[in-house]
Order: structure tokens, then sequence, then C-alpha cells
């Protein structure tokens, strides 16, 4: 957890931050090459934000594994909570799971990660304290072929109360904004942002930067820059300090 008594109205999460993988489980069978994929982590979001916490003063929680171990942003019943295979790559470590392994990945890790964050938004609440969830997570230039022409996009489903300014705020700029491309936010797929926000009628922000923008510290700099600047221009945050 990043400035756990940091004073801005952002809570900062990233569900696919990190591509640790715990030594007893060996990489999960997979090559180094294939740990450096896209389908071990989310590449460059931890940097963007850790630069948004940095900004803002805002409160940021990363996971700390890879998501080839768990993935925090899916349900509990979801088939690909520990994936078997991931964009065409069979992964070996979590193949044929048992109960208990498969219930020791969601205590260890899962549980943690959303209880972090539960702790920040109750404390928050208690204290009357206003929170805007902010999603970090970032995408791959290509998909089977077909580019991506968007370097940021936005997931927002029917709460259009924070992404409609801002892609108007960013495209204004000149910037090309994805509108729920590549990726629309459906409750029934994602996790984090519907349980921590949505059932709460929190405002929220789930946004992906494309890889080979932020896949190098200058460029994630670049980008939460840019993207904070987009924030301060917002109505609702009057400054960016918010």
């Amino acid at each position: 957890m990043l400035r756990p008594e940091g004073k801005s109205r952002f809570v900062v999460f990233c569900d696919h931050a990190s591509r640790d993988i715990p030594v007893e489980l060996d990489n999960l069978g997979l090559p180094a090459a294939e740990l450096a994929r896209h389908i071990a982590w989310d590449i460059g979001a931890a940097g963007i934000a850790e630069t948004l916490s940095n900004i803002f003063d805002a409160t940021a929680v990363l996971s700390p594994v890879s998501r080839l171990v768990i993935d925090c942003n899916r349900h509990l019943t979801a088939s690909d909570l520990i994936p078997e295979r991931s964009h065409g790559t069979v992964v070996p470590g979590n193949q044929n799971l048992s109960p208990e392994a498969r219930s020791l990945r969601i205590e260890r890790w899962f549980k943690p990660y959303h209880a972090a964050i539960e702790s920040i938004l109750i404390d928050r609440e208690s204290r009357r304290f206003a929170s805007i969830a902010i999603s970090v997570h970032s995408m791959t230039d290509n998909l089977a072929g077909s580019p991506r022409p968007w370097p940021i996009a936005f997931s927002s489903h029917t709460d259009r109360r924070l992404a409609q300014p801002m892609i108007e705020i960013l495209r204004s700029g000149g910037v090309n904004v994805g509108d729920n491309e590549p990726y629309s936010m459906d409750p029934e797929t994602d996790y984090s942002i519907p349980f921590h926000a949505v059932r709460r009628n929190l405002r929220y922000l789930q946004v992906e930067f494309r890889q080979d923008e932020v896949c190098e510290p200058a460029g994630q700099l670049r980008w939460a820059q840019l993207f904070a600047d987009a924030l301060s221009q917002l109505e609702l945050l009057p400054s960016q300090h918010a």
C-alpha cells in the first residue's frame, strides 16, 4: 500500500501490478519470456499507479502477485480466476488444481488485496471523506492481428459521470481515446470496480494505457501526468489536489 494516509479523494488500485510468482510455485512451469508478457501482468500499470499516488497524495493499493497466480479482477467463481491457459499459453502450474490449492491462493493473495481496498474505503466513509476510485490497467497494442489505435481507453459500463468528461478533455487535446473499447466494463466479468465502487455508487475511472506507450519509466511518467492534468480540468475536481 502506498500513502495510506493520503489526503486526496482518489483511491488508486492496480489489479495486475506485478509479475511476481512466489518461489514455491516454481514460475508455474513457465519460462521467463512468458512471464515478461502481458499474460503475467499489466506492463507499465504499476508505474502509472505509483506516479498518480505521488502527484495527488493518493492512497494506492497494488496487487503483489502475477495475474497468472490469481486474477484479482475476476469473481471467485470465474473460470479464469486462476487461468489454465492465457492467450494461447498453457500454464502448467495451474492445471488440475486441488480445491485446497485454489483456496490457498484465494486466502493468501486475493482476499488480502481486496480487504486492503475495503479497509481504506470503510475508513474514509467513517470520516465522511469522499472517495473516487481509479483502477489502472494496460493493454497490448495489438490483439490477434487487430491493432489498437488508442493510447488510452476508458471502460465505464453505464456510469459515465467521470469517463465522459475525461474522454472529452483528452480528445480536445488531440488524444485518440477509446470509449468502452477495446474493453467495456462488465460487472459479470470485472470484479474490482463493481465490488468496491459501483455497489457504493462511488464515482470511478477504469483506465487502460497502451503498453507500447508505457513500457518504460519515461512513458509512464508522461501518461500519468497527462492523465492527472486531465483530471484537474474536471469541473467536479477544481484542483489537482482534489
